[in-house]
């Protein structure tokens, strides 16, 4: 029942996971209200050093093609190819319910966004992890969402910036807390608290 309740809530967010997650959370938050409680909180830590070209991303997945196209063609309905790249389709944004049928229209988000990453302990991590990391699509990290979207979020945490979305909060709540837990990467005593209140929605 529990893979089926985290298939459902998968549906309602208009994804099909490339590779589900060990342990995906529950549909009532509970397993990420534990991965949350085991974060350390600190302080964010300084951007000295930062660009996303220390994230290196997007990896070859073949032939002229990249984790975009792969995010693309998992995220979409109708997708339509050439070769491997995904030049059409049909994608709904779930932090904001807006759908498109241009896939450059779409951006593919970061659930936990590179420079929050790196204020919270990638800025330790060599480029080799950094890019493990830009690129994971195991984890609930990688989305395709609406441009406006993905920009309006920018790097900051569920303390600064929520989907407009509401139907969402939940699910993105126990996707950025996953993301956090499995990356050893900590929170703000802000971020945690915004976490756990939207988590009490599940």
């Amino acid at each position: 029942m529990a893979a089926l309740a985290a298939a459902l809530t998968l549906g309602v967010a208009g994804c099909v996971p490339q590779d589900e997650p060990t342990t995906p959370p529950p549909s009532n938050g509970g397993n990420a209200v534990d991965q949350l409680s085991q974060l350390t909180v600190a302080t964010a830590g300084s951007m000295k050093g930062y660009s996303r070209e220390r994230f290196p991303h997007w990896r070859d997945t073949g032939k002229n093609c990249d984790v975009r196209d792969s995010i693309l063609q998992r995220d979409g309905k109708d997708v339509k190819l050439s070769g491997c790249n995904v030049v059409g389709g049909r994608w709904e944004s779930v932090y904001d319910g807006r759908s498109f049928s241009d896939p450059s229209d779409v951006d593919i988000d970061h659930m936990v966004p590179l420079a929050n990453a790196w204020r919270s302990g990638a800025d330790e991590w060599d480029n080799a992890k950094r890019g493990d990391f830009a690129n994971d699509t195991t984890r609930p990290q990688l989305f395709a969402v609406s441009a406006s979207s993905n920009r309006s979020k920018g790097d900051q945490d569920p303390s600064q910036w929520k989907p407009a979305n509401r139907s969402y909060w939940c699910k993105y709540a126990q996707d950025w807390v996953t993301v956090k837990h499995y990356w050893r990467l900590t929170v703000t005593s802000a971020e945690k608290t915004a976490l756990t209140d939207m988590l009490e929605g599940c």
